[in-house]
């Protein structure tokens, strides 16, 4: 299975969106936004004499920030099926200052307006993921631990908004409940804590016998279930999740891990804000999974200015 994390972003970006759910997407906000009738009030302005048949529009960045979602440029003019040619300035993953042109349009008024709004929220929605990926990950500078995002991200957008993550500096865990296996509290409520070993690994070489998993990962809540699971034997376990655990707890299961299972790898988990990652950082811990990051993003100020 291909490492995500080792791709280039327009690479990453292939990846992500070959699924055609984008695609799907970007029709959807097609129809929302111009039904049956079309785009109402364009087509009554661009009837008037003095308005000009082409024009220039210029993507422009309203406030500092992390870039994401330009490589989405292409597939929203396809979708609205707008003869209108592009030019991007910026490049995703960078940094941005206001006032920054990030990209160019040329072609018809009631080509270019009609897409402006569906174009703006997807840069605007990117942009912010990758921007607050970025706090995140400057926080954590310096120590060993990366920064990864989870599954709680926009019905649809998951692919783009991982995407946006990298951008942002970011590290992509599993992209859904297909491609890694993660063992939560939910699956385990069922496991006397006598059996949790047996019945993890036998789930786990049954997982691992049945498809191609980019890791397997259990989530506890206490320093000896993590005991338990570090016990497991050697190859079954990738990743140990350690849920809402504070930073003097992670530090006791940093030590217990080093002594046990050096291999595995520990993940922090949970509720997981700005001003509290650094401290989580410094414990020695790998990972630190922020759900914040796709949930809880500001959209990037960027606007369509017409030249």
């Amino acid at each position: 299975m291909i490492d995500l994390n080792s791709l280039s972003l327009p690479d990453l970006y292939v990846e992500l969106t070959k699924d055609g759910s984008l695609g799907r997407l970007l029709d959807l906000a097609r129809a929302e936004d111009l039904a049956a009738q079309g785009d109402v009030t364009t087509e009554s302005i661009a009837r008037a004499a003095a308005t000009p048949t082409a024009a220039e529009a210029v993507l422009v960045a309203r406030q500092e920030g992390a870039i994401a979602g330009l490589t989405t440029l292409p597939e929203v003019i396809a979708a609205f099926e707008a003869d209108v040619s592009f030019k991007i300035i910026a490049e995703d993953g960078r940094l941005c200052t206001p006032d920054q042109i990030l990209g160019r349009l040329h072609g018809p008024l009631s080509a270019i307006l009609p897409l402006e709004r569906t174009l703006l929220n997807l840069l605007g929605r990117l942009s912010g993921v990758a921007t607050l990926t970025r706090q995140y990950v400057d926080a954590a500078a310096g120590t060993k631990a990366v920064v990864c995002e989870t599954r709680k991200t926009t019905p649809g957008l998951r692919g783009v908004e991982k995407y946006a993550v990298r951008c942002g500096g970011g590290t992509l865990h599993r992209l859904g409940l297909h491609d890694a296996a993660l063992y939560k509290d939910n699956h385990l409520a069922h496991v006397p804590p006598e059996n949790l070993q047996a019945e993890l690994a036998e789930a786990i070489r049954f997982a691992r016998s049945q498809h191609d998993l980019r890791f397997v990962q259990v989530e506890v809540d206490t320093l000896d279930q993590l005991e338990r699971v570090l016990a497991i034997e050697r190859g079954l376990v990738d990743m140990v999740l350690l849920d809402n655990m504070p930073p003097e707890e992670l530090c006791q299961a940093v030590e217990i891990r080093n002594r046990k299972a050096p291999a595995v790898l520990l993940e922090a988990s949970g509720g997981v804000t700005l001003l509290a990652v650094r401290a989580i950082a410094e414990t020695g811990i790998d990972r630190i999974s922020v759900g914040a990051l796709t949930h809880s993003a500001q959209c990037l100020d960027i606007g369509l200015d017409i030249a």
